[in-house]
């Protein structure tokens, strides 16, 4: 039984992990040679700039928007520490070379923006209108007692689609090491919640899987639009897709207050509603080593407040 439970939350990096305070956020890179550097990772958050937006169900999206900046920027960082932003000059193509010249060190910013667009693009296309459109073609051969099953198959389409976009994705060894840290970071912040010392003999037996995760915050979201479909009475996938999409930060708001409830208390309720996300963390959340533990624990250390301040309410 944890002692204590803590908003401290973490997000794995390229070969480091960020850990994330009440007051501030810290990243931990492994460099090479296996040494382990600190450095802080501010963003603007919009819930501290204006107050209001902390209250329950309005919160929740705005927490996303501030926690995929946050991240976005920490994932920029470690790509630079690690190199992978960092080309030669003599392997460059004509375009490359263009965009080297254009945009100078700016470069990684335009790319990771041009990224972010496409990747926005592709997903509203991948989980909002493809599964409209077969489910339309599918009721056209099946016949009209079909219709009624609409928002069942669209939901689990796109449930098999995450899921099989991950388990494709971690058979790539940079993510399957980024997904180690992520286990670094979940067992890290469950011997903190079980009020021991942080090492790494204390770390190494700690759960992997972590109630507060981001990966059972995105299968909670997919479970509500489930939900949201069977209200949505559009058939066109244009419409419907539009619709699903004004109505994100309903779900979002909604899946972030289960996430903290999940996060904050150990009954009946909480365990079922954790269950599914718990599942998807056997392919996004795996066992790390000694070196990715110690940068969690350096990590870790670096934002726990003095004051139980970092205490979930």
């Amino acid at each position: 039984m944890a002692k204590k439970v803590t908003s401290i939350g973490g997000q794995a990096l390229l070969e480091g992990i960020m850990m994330v305070g009440p007051k501030k956020n810290t990243a931990a890179f492994v460099d090479e040679n296996g040494e382990i550097s600190l450095e802080d990772i501010t963003a603007p958050s919009l819930r501290e700039k204006y107050p209001i937006l902390k209250v329950p169900f309005i919160r929740g999206t705005f927490s996303f928007i501030d926690t995929m900046r946050l991240g976005m920027k920490a994932l920029m960082r470690s790509a630079e520490k690690s190199g992978l932003d960092e080309d030669n000059p003599e392997n460059m193509t004509k375009f490359e070379k263009w965009l080297d010249k254009t945009f100078g060190d700016k470069i990684m910013n335009v790319i990771m923006a041009i990224g972010s667009v496409l990747g926005v693009a592709l997903a509203v296309v991948l989980f909002f209108m493809v599964p409209t459109v077969l489910f339309n073609l599918l009721s056209k051969v099946a016949g009209a007692w079909l219709v009624g099953w609409r928002s069942v198959f669209e939901g689990v389409l796109r449930i098999v689609i995450f899921v099989g976009y991950v388990a494709l994705v971690s058979r790539m060894p940079e993510i399957d090491r980024t997904f180690r840290y992520h286990g670094a970071e979940h067992k890290t912040i469950f011997c903190y919640e079980n009020d021991l010392p942080l090492t790494v003999e204390n770390v190494r037996p700690q759960k992997r899987f972590h109630p507060r995760c981001g990966s059972s915050f995105m299968i909670i979201m997919l479970l509500l639009g489930i939900v949201l479909g069977f209200f949505i009475p559009f058939e066109n996938p244009v419409l419907r897709t539009a619709c699903k999409l004004l109505c994100l930060p309903v779900v979002v708001g909604i899946g972030y207050e289960l996430i903290k409830l999940c996060g904050k208390y150990n009954n009946w309720f909480t365990r079922f509603i954790a269950a599914p996300g718990l599942w998807m963390q056997r392919l996004t959340v795996k066992e790390p080593d000694d070196k990715m533990i110690e940068a969690a624990i350096a990590a870790m250390e670096a934002v726990i407040p003095e004051n139980g301040e970092d205490l979930l309410k």
